[in-house]
């Protein structure tokens, strides 16, 4: 049975990691370019966000005995193809864990400016995410 409160719970750190990239994201390119201590903090940030999504999904999909995700994008999929998540979230949470994945394997050849625009871009991505697996959840949004 999906435990409410550990989604709950999931979902709140997320949130602060957001709310933390969209305070040191900043307004222009330049100073996020020429901010190596910003740049840390977001990459940080959202990190941690995504995987608190993966882990959110993982617990879902264990939970309910959705399968054995291949890989974690699969997490999202198996969601997706149980009602938990409509395509579009799917398709763009699998997004986000490759570049969570970049960030992580890769850190030395992420585009800043990549990174900048997925700040400014794609924070309701990972939102509406939780909007819908609270929906599904039955949890109070």
């Amino acid at each position: 049975m999906v435990d409410r409160e550990l989604i709950v719970a999931k979902a709140a750190t997320v949130r602060k990691h957001l709310k933390r990239i969209e305070i040191k994201r900043g307004d222009s390119l330049e100073t996020f370019t020429n901010d190596i201590d910003r740049q840390d903090i977001v990459f940080f940030n959202f990190q941690m966000a995504i995987q608190n999504c993966v882990d959110i999904a993982a617990h879902i999909v264990g939970e309910e005995g959705f399968g054995v995700p291949g890989s974690t994008n699969e997490l999202f999929y198996l969601l997706q193809e149980n009602g938990f998540l409509q395509s579009e979230i799917a398709e763009k949470m699998a997004r986000a864990v490759g570049f969570r994945n970049l960030m992580v394997h890769e850190y030395a050849k992420i585009d800043i400016e990549q990174v900048y625009t997925f700040a400014h871009e794609q924070l309701r991505d990972l939102n509406g995410y939780l909007v819908e697996i609270f929906k599904k959840s039955g949890i109070a949004v």
